[in-house]
């Protein structure tokens, strides 16, 4: 089975459906003005298979008032540095160099790092780099489903964007600690995390190793408050991280972007899940 692993028990209560006959609850996923129309027409239909009800929150039409069940931050332009200190840099060179240096991961590399030029065309948000009312406009909702409660999932930028609201920093560009190789990014599952066997992630998933996909430049240096790590590549560099006091999880790939794979669905499985029992 894809993202097949060490079996953790107990998880499949979180994978399944609202029972028949329940209201499906309404998740708020958010988005950039331009360029983000992918990623909604995925998140959505994930969302929407797991038994949700998703509506599409961006800058140009934040719907502050409309009322959700569970927010997911979608991924998009990198975080303000503003809104964050940097002090820890992530892993070391040569800790990046000793993980890269067999020749599988070299392969990898180089073959998919030019793909990526032509899926970041067709998936990245236009225009700036940085996307200061989507920022402004995400911290407000981080705020107020942590304040009412309510579930959390954030992709890629959303997980960096949650860490960030709860004090913890990034590590602004990826690209100088991938000393030997090119980073490898694509949206195929072509990296392993490893999680941590007691988080809850590793419980979705029933497993303590995934494939994911990659696409991003930035990454959680340092956890926030009531913020831990769940999941590592076997480089160091932080995947995924999960909230302590509340359902809030972070996860650093696209799993909207998977959904021939049924070990990504359960993510959003548990968030509708997490919906109907808060």
């Amino acid at each position: 089975m894809a993202g097949s692993g060490k079996s953790v028990a107990g998880s499949n209560s979180l994978n399944n459906g609202p029972p028949r006959g329940r209201r499906r609850p309404r998740v708020a996923v958010t988005g950039p003005d331009r360029g983000g129309l992918p990623a909604w027409l995925f998140t959505a239909w994930a969302v929407h298979r797991a038994g949700g009800r998703p509506f599409r929150v961006r800058p140009g039409r934040p719907r502050r008032q409309h009322p959700f069940d569970a927010l997911i931050i979608g991924g998009g332009a990198d975080v303000d540095p503003k809104l964050y200190n940097s002090e820890d840099e992530g892993p070391a060179p040569r800790e990046i160099r000793a993980a890269e240096k067999r020749f599988s991961q070299r392969l990898l590399g180089y073959f998919f790092y030019p793909l990526l030029w032509l899926l970041r065309l067709l998936f990245q948000a236009r225009g700036d780099i940085l996307d200061h009312e989507r920022d402004l406009l995400e911290k407000s909702l981080i705020t107020r489903a942590l304040a009412e409660n309510k579930p959390i999932l954030g992709i890629c930028r959303g997980m960096q964007l949650i860490n960030v609201v709860r004090g913890g920093t990034l590590t602004r560009d990826l690209s100088g600690f991938h000393g030997e190789t090119p980073g490898v990014r694509s949206l195929l599952p072509v990296k392993k995390v490893r999680l941590q066997p007691d988080s809850q992630l590793a419980r979705i998933f029933a497993a303590t190793t995934l494939r994911v996909n990659a696409l991003h430049n930035q990454a959680v240096a340092t956890p926030g408050h009531r913020l831990r790590l769940s999941g590592r590549e076997p480089n160091g560099i932080i995947q995924a991280i999960e909230a302590t006091d509340t359902w809030c999880i972070g996860v650093q790939w696209h799993p909207e972007y998977l959904p021939q794979k049924n070990v990504q669905q359960r993510l959003f499985r548990a968030l509708i899940r997490a919906a109907i029992t808060d």
